[in-house]
């Protein structure tokens, strides 16, 4: 008699049990215990701080916030690329109990007025300016739009050292008093999550969300507080300001900022000049930096672990991280936004093709499952589906947008991803990619992520991402948009055909290729597909054929 299949279902057991305890509380816990080990270096700016030193600042700016009106439950923006008093501000508003809004850098002056209104901001912390931004200009554009927003603190200028000026006179039981107010279960954060069509969604987080999982997601990974870890990634997502400074303090480990915004020789210089013990990134930045012209000649032994995160992970890439990048421990995640962020993880004993062909197991006090994603059963291992989370991970909701949480989140707490994944028998979880993203050809379903794993390992072949086009016989094709490695011929769509030709199914095959220098992304990192879907229907003069409608 045949065995039933196991359903496509995991719930992560662990040992230690969550964290009970608000961000400013479990900061105080690291401080009383690591006060003097080093807490915080701004690379960019030459500054660093002990875990005492950082803790008195943060206190003079929760301080100064409390003095300039600003309580539990108020929205404080954050507008600013990496740097210390980002983190400042981080936790400032957490001991104090009010609710930090991280502002994507790259927004413009509509978009920075939605977020403000959206979110009922009173209070802004701006950076002035960053290359071609100029943010205090922006700021002006939208102030009378914005009726609510009170104070605009500005990094660095006069403004910024008068609020912890303020805080300095304060009286600090106030701040005591203040704390014993709050509990880890109040929404401490909103992040705006970069949707497709229309405004963004502001992701609700609370105490208890973020900090358990950047002390969970780095407890995989060994973090103890002689860890370094080094930032790239931006901080106003959760990669950076969760599963980086907040999981580095809940361990008493060190953040290091190697640059204000991405840059990947300066990311190779501050692993090797502040003895980096880890690292985070995207593929895009890892392939920069082990793509760097002088790469080979930065000591970058220090390193051990890290996490690639935020869109697959190619496994060429990864091959290469751990051998050159000698980070032998590193780790795929996989989360977003709406999930503190992370759901699933590999681990560091898991061996190179666990690391390589799957983003792990669920992560400690979460469960996931697989669902059909158009019945909403269960599905067994070994199939295809939405891949589905519950647990304290999961958002208290989109802010004030109460209809937009319940299309995300069912009645029994089940956060619908969106994403395409299959479980083994073992519960280590593959993403195929996004529902949105499937290539439906002639009735055939077809997931991009196979065919990119595939092409990249071209010997001519960079970085390489796959889409579909409209097409008026088979409902789609499929496009290459590939990046050329150095000083290589380029590659044609017929080069492509010959390579993948007895490898690949017939329908798996892409039909065009187009060679660019990069894809266009969001800030932090991920592709952005439906932008490359709508540029090559002008490049392919498929206009009149993305006009016909399919049943």
């Amino acid at each position: 008699m045949l065995s039933k299949p196991l359903p496509a279902y995991a719930s992560g057991t662990s040992e230690r049990p969550l964290l009970g305890q608000t961000l400013g509380a479990n900061l105080e816990r690291t401080v009383a215990r690591f006060g003097d080990r080093e807490a915080l270096v701004d690379v960019a700016t030459n500054r660093r701080w002990t875990y005492n030193e950082l803790d008195v600042e943060i206190d003079e700016a929760a301080l100064g916030l409390l003095e300039l009106g600003i309580g539990q439950g108020d929205r404080v923006g954050i507008w600013a690329l990496n740097c210390a008093e980002w983190v400042i501000i981080q936790y400032a508003t957490a001991k104090i109990g009010a609710i930090l809004v991280n502002v994507n850098p790259a927004y413009r002056a509509h978009e920075l007025r939605y977020v403000i209104e959206q979110s009922g901001m009173r209070l802004l912390v701006s950076a002035t300016s960053h290359r071609t931004s100029d943010y205090r200009s922006m700021v002006e554009q939208v102030r009378g739009d914005c009726p609510r927003l009170g104070e605009v603190i500005y990094i660095g200028d006069a403004s910024w050292h008068e609020l912890l000026a303020r805080g300095s006179r304060a009286d600090h039981q106030r701040l005591e008093a203040q704390a014993a107010t709050l509990s880890f279960d109040d929404a401490i954060n909103i992040q705006y999550t970069s949707g497709t069509t229309g405004f963004p969604k502001g992701a609700t987080l609370s105490h208890h969300n973020i900090l358990n999982n950047g002390y969970f997601v780095t407890e995989r990974i060994g973090f103890t507080e002689k860890d370094r870890l080094a930032i790239p990634v931006p901080m106003y997502h959760c990669f950076g300001m969760v599963m980086g400074v907040i999981g580095s303090f809940s361990h008493g480990a060190a953040v290091i900022f190697p640059s204000p915004s991405f840059d990947p020789e300066a990311t190779l210089r501050a692993v090797q000049t502040e003895r980096a013990t880890a690292l985070y990134g995207v593929p895009t930045m890892f392939i920069a930096e082990l793509g760097h012209p002088d790469f080979a000649s930065f000591d970058l032994t220090s390193l051990r672990t890290g996490i690639m995160a935020g869109s697959p992970c190619p496994v060429e890439v990864m091959k290469r991280v751990v051998a050159d990048l000698h980070m032998e421990q590193v780790a795929i995640a996989y989360g977003m936004t709406e999930t503190s962020p992370v759901s699933t993880m590999t681990r560091i004993d898991d061996d190179l093709d666990r690391r390589t062909s799957t983003v792990g197991t669920v992560m400690p006090h979460v469960e996931v499952k697989i669902i059909d994603p158009v019945t909403g059963r269960e599905l067994p291992r070994g199939e295809h589906g939405e891949l589905c989370t519950r647990g304290y991970s999961i958002m208290l909701g989109y802010w004030d947008e109460p209809e937009r949480t319940a299309e995300a989140i069912d009645a029994a707490g089940w956060m619908h991803t969106g994403d395409l994944a299959v479980m083994d028998d073992q519960g280590y979880v593959n993403i195929s990619g996004r529902i949105k993203d499937m290539v439906i050809r002639g009735g055939e379903n077809i997931y991009p992520r196979e065919i990119e794993e595939f092409l990249y390992t071209h010997p001519d072949v960079a970085d390489v991402q796959v889409i579909g086009v409209p097409d008026e016989r088979y409902g789609e094709e499929l496009m290459a948009w590939v990046v050329m490695k150095p000083d290589r011929e380029p590659l044609t769509a017929e080069a492509i055909r010959q390579f993948c030709h007895g490898q690949l199914a017939h329908f798996k095959i892409p039909r065009y290729v187009h060679l660019v220098e990069g894809f266009p992304m969001t800030i932090s990192g991920k592709v952005r597909k439906v932008e490359m879907r709508e540029a090559a229907v002008g490049l392919l003069g498929l206009d009149d054929v993305a006009r016909i409608r399919h049943a």
